[in-house]
């Protein structure tokens, strides 16, 4: 069964799948590696021009590759390279912007914004958006949804026509099944790409990952110095550990890569709700495919 959806006729994707930009863990390891495996990898634009460029340098001729880039932080420089070169650029945080969206169209790239409200996905489609991705409480890092992915994907979905891609605590096939049947064009996942051997996250955030549940995944606002009023889900052994440290902490959005110089633990470990289904490290590739697998065979059972 191939599951195919008008997100796979965009893009030119084999699975409705897209992995999530996440800052420099969204290593071009892990970006092309997804692509090619069939699902939307994403490049991290917060890197800045020049390094996103060197970048862009290396895109694969074959599988979609896309690039994220935070409103807040925004490089024109940067998003425009990127739409010049890139299928798809997504937007990420504050009201949806008509002039960043023709930006986009001009250099060619189909343009998405994340939302997490139902006016927010309005003016998204209103701007021009060509993809809108739907990001309910449960996701990982920082969460711009106030309310559960199932109920806001659905108010979503009667508002609006435009392509969903269904973001928050999706960490396995059942929950890919879930949002796909529930009106979702494709999926975002993110939590289980940090533990992807092709990650830049640090070793011990993804020991950190392995050895948490849904429970240990909380929304705070402790990693807000440069970015203020921006809540965000993190795991709370990190929130433990900055504490412990005292005024030796830097409580920075900034998430441990694998270069990292000092105590791990104590940065902002960004998890989803779905970090439960993170059990050991694996290939990119093995991700997609057991969750494409898995979803596959529900929907199948479902008479999809």
């Amino acid at each position: 069964m191939t599951i195919e959806t008008r997100f796979t006729a965009l893009l030119g994707c084999r699975h409705p799948l897209q992995q999530a930009g996440m800052g420099g863990i969204a290593s071009t390891d892990l970006a092309f590696a997804v692509s090619a495996a069939g699902g939307l990898g994403m490049l991290s634009g917060t890197t800045g021009a020049s390094a996103l460029a060197s970048q862009l340098d290396r895109l694969p001729a074959a599988g979609p590759v896309g690039v994220n880039f935070l409103v807040p932080f925004l490089d024109r420089e940067a998003l425009e390279d990127a739409a010049a070169r890139a299928p798809c650029v997504e937007l990420f945080w504050g009201q949806p912007d008509a002039g960043l969206v023709r930006t986009v169209h001009r250099g060619g790239a189909l343009a998405s914004w994340q939302v997490g409200a139902v006016d927010e996905a309005l003016a998204a489609r209103d701007a021009g958006c060509d993809l809108i991705v739907v990001q309910g409480m449960e996701a990982g890092g920082h969460v711009r949804g106030t309310v559960g992915l199932l109920p806001l994907l659905d108010a979503v979905r009667d508002a609006v026509e435009v392509p969903l891609i269904a973001a928050g605590g999706i960490g396995t096939g059942r929950a890919m099944a879930a949002a796909l049947a529930a009106g979702a064009d494709a999926v975002r996942v993110g939590t289980r790409f940090v533990a992807a051997v092709e990650s830049g996250a640090h070793p011990a955030y993804v020991d950190a990952l392995i050895d948490s549940t849904a429970e240990d995944a909380v929304l705070t606002t402790a990693f807000g110095d440069g970015w203020p009023d921006a809540p965000h889900r993190v795991l709370r052994s990190c929130i433990e550990a900055g504490n412990a440290l005292g005024s030796a902490q830097s409580w920075g959005p900034s998430w441990p890569t694998r270069d990292y110089v000092g105590t791990p633990e104590a940065r902002a470990l960004y998890a989803g709700q779905s970090v439960g289904a993170v059990r050991a490290a694996q290939p990119a590739a093995d991700i997609v495919a057991e969750l494409v697998t898995e979803a596959e065979a529900v929907l199948r059972g479902r008479g999809t």
